[in-house]
């Protein structure tokens, strides 16, 4: 879930003046209720929501910052909005101190995982005191939800770097490592690194207990490629691999990985 695409920016409210914590959470019923989002929710059904949630456990964890939320029947997608109180206020929080920032969630029922990430993800905004003390002084609505936003943009977005694999080639034969180089090489968006390796026996072998097991081995070569190859060209790769060296599960000079990568972004030159 992006914060970007559920914070509302109708549902931001800078320069409030809010007593109590009564107050600020009627505000942000009101705030809330802005949100088309929230077109079958009435104002009074996400204030007792809010105030449900308070009277669990107060949402108020300190350094002036308060991340009011809740869960309603009825509620198909995430209202995030936010709120803040430069003079603070009372909200019970966790150290005692006045919350002058409150990021507030209004979320569906069903969705507590997705729920929790978003909780998360906030958590993450907040963390930094240079960054609070900015929203805090924000001296208008647009400018509040700007220095919110900036922040949130400095987080990576995994659905734009995740169409790649990594290949790890683990190798031991001096001819088909230069074929299999090749191979990778032949794919033009593929990113190619060669480095030295060396076998485990080497050291195993200096061990007392282990002395003379692999003293008649003739070849020392061992070498790792690790490759990132564009996920549509990945069983071709193998293909191609297997095409040239034999079947891989008949070997036992060769060791292929492949990895499914989470986020990948870069380049580097051959």
């Amino acid at each position: 879930m992006n914060l970007i695409e559920i914070l509302r920016r109708e549902c931001v409210e800078a320069q409030a003046d809010c007593r109590n914590r009564d107050e600020v959470l009627t505000t942000i019923a009101r705030l809330a209720k802005k949100s088309s989002v929230l077109n079958g929710i009435t104002e009074s059904a996400i204030l007792e929501g809010l105030r449900d949630r308070e009277e669990l456990s107060t949402t108020g964890f300190g350094n002036g910052i308060a991340i009011p939320h809740c869960r309603l029947d009825g509620v198909d997608d995430f209202v995030v909005g936010i709120l803040s109180v430069p003079n603070g206020t009372d909200f019970a929080a966790m150290d005692g101190e006045p919350v002058k920032l409150f990021v507030f969630i209004i979320a569906p029922a069903s969705q507590s995982n997705v729920h929790i990430k978003v909780l998360s993800a906030i958590s993450q905004v907040l963390n930094v005191p240079e960054h609070v003390a900015e929203m805090i002084n924000a001296p208008t609505n647009e400018i509040l939800a700007e220095n919110f936003l900036r922040h949130v943009r400095d987080e990576a977005d995994p659905k734009q770097h995740d169409n790649k694999n990594l290949f790890r080639v683990q190798i031991q034969n001096e001819d088909l490592f230069h074929d299999v180089v090749k191979i990778f090489a032949g794919f033009t968006s593929t990113t190619v690194m060669v480095s030295e390796a060396e076998p485990a026996a080497n050291y195993i072998n200096k061990m007392p207990l282990f002395a003379g097991f692999w003293s008649d081995k003739n070849d020392d070569f061992c070498k790792v490629i690790l490759a990132t190859v564009d996920k549509k060209d990945t069983n071709e790769t193998i293909r191609r691999i297997e095409q040239k060296v034999g079947s891989l599960d008949e070997r036992d000079d060769m060791l292929l990985t492949v990895q499914e990568l989470f986020y990948c972004a870069g380049s580097l030159n051959i």
